[in-house]
């Protein structure tokens, strides 16, 4: 039983939270704006579990991509991406053709299905960066898309992040 659960059973205050990080900041505003994503889009007729967006999120819609590009883009197994791929297949979303550059290979390929959800998927997204727009403003939001750019270039961040060290 976690501390703070056994804490409210014995009729005492929860442990007193410590502050959330930018870090974790950033997963949970991530985790957030992932399942609006799914929402609009389940909303929009196109049900499907957020954990699909793993797939969406990264396959070219021109052309397909190779399952263990999609795995290597969204940081899972590939036994991990065939799982969903299969699900999405069998939901009409994809199919696996013969990749035309190597045919022992295959690329995952979005039907008109799945390129109707991608549409559906643009357009909740342009919902929400219009919500984001009325809640932080337009230079707030400028800011906020600018923060997040430098972020994600990392050069400055990622000097500072503790290194393993190797075996050896």
């Amino acid at each position: 039983m976690p501390e703070d659960t056994r804490r409210e059973a014995l009729g005492q205050d929860p442990a007193p939270q410590p502050p959330v990080n930018t870090t974790a900041l950033l997963g949970l505003a991530y985790m957030r704006l992932g399942h609006l994503i799914v929402d609009g889009v389940v909303s929009a007729g196109f049900p499907q579990r957020p954990a699909h967006s793993a797939v969406f999120a990264h396959i070219d819609v021109e052309g397909g991509t190779r399952l263990t590009t999609l795995a290597a883009r969204a940081n899972i197994t590939p036994q991990a991406m065939g799982e969903l791929v299969d699900d999405l297949e069998r939901l009409g979303y994809v199919l696996r053709q013969p990749d035309p550059e190597d045919r022992r290979a295959k690329r995952i390929v979005l039907t008109p299905h799945g390129v109707a959800s991608v549409v559906a998927a643009v357009r909740t997204i342009a919902g929400i960066e219009a919500d984001l727009k009325s809640l932080l403003g337009a230079a707030g939001l400028a800011a906020l898309h600018d923060a997040l750019s430098s972020i994600v270039g990392g050069a400055s961040v990622q000097k500072n992040a503790p290194r393993s060290k190797a075996k050896g």
